[in-house]
């Protein structure tokens, strides 16, 4: 029987999320499987893997073939970094303890580098916030700034016009005590 671990497709449409899984290669991609060993996220930056390497690595020395994006999970995850030192210490190449060091260091840099996007991605969320929040300032000032002008203008119109009317009032009733003057001579 050949041994395949792959993924198994969950989740909604446009939303997968996957199911690892180990199971017969002649099975259906989301039928029947041996053993489930983790499960792989892709929706989220950067995506969540959560996976038994131990039971991963069993798979593979007993023969199970990994799928190419099972493969580039696992070496994603350092389960084939593991499998390599293994063969190693089984040549005598190099004992347990230095396997194990070189195992430490290599996830310590991983870590290391995955921390280092999470915080970009936050920093980058941040100052994309903060650079929205400074372009809605400038348009809410640019705003503020042609509503003063027209309420300015609105204003200087009112007062020319107030200014024209009294004006306009003032010669009326210049002209009228005018008028009123040439009756009264005339009357006597």
């Amino acid at each position: 029987m050949a041994v395949k671990i792959r993924l198994q497709r969950h989740g909604k449409k446009n939303f997968a999320f996957f199911h690892i899984v180990v199971a017969d290669s002649r099975a259906p991609r989301d039928g029947r499987y041996i053993e489930e060993i983790g499960t792989y996220n892709p929706n989220t930056n950067p995506a969540t893997i959560v996976l038994k390497s131990d039971r991963a690595l069993a798979w593979m020395n007993v023969g199970a073939q990994p799928t190419l994006t099972v493969r580039r999970i696992f070496s994603y995850e350092g389960v084939l970094l593991r499998r390599h030192l293994q063969g190693g210490v089984a040549k005598g190449a190099l004992t347990q303890e230095q396997a194990d060091q070189k195992f430490d260091a290599w996830k310590a840099q991983r870590d290391a580098k995955v921390n280092a996007k999470i915080e970009g991605l936050s920093k980058a969320a941040a100052s994309a916030t903060k650079a929205a929040a400074e372009a809605e300032a400038k348009v809410n000032e640019a705003r503020a700034e042609a509503i003063a002008k027209k309420k300015a203008e609105a204003e200087e119109a009112a007062r020319a016009a107030a200014e024209a009317a009294a004006a306009e009032k003032a010669a009326q009733e210049a002209a009228e005590a005018e008028a009123a003057a040439e009756e009264k001579p005339a009357e006597a």
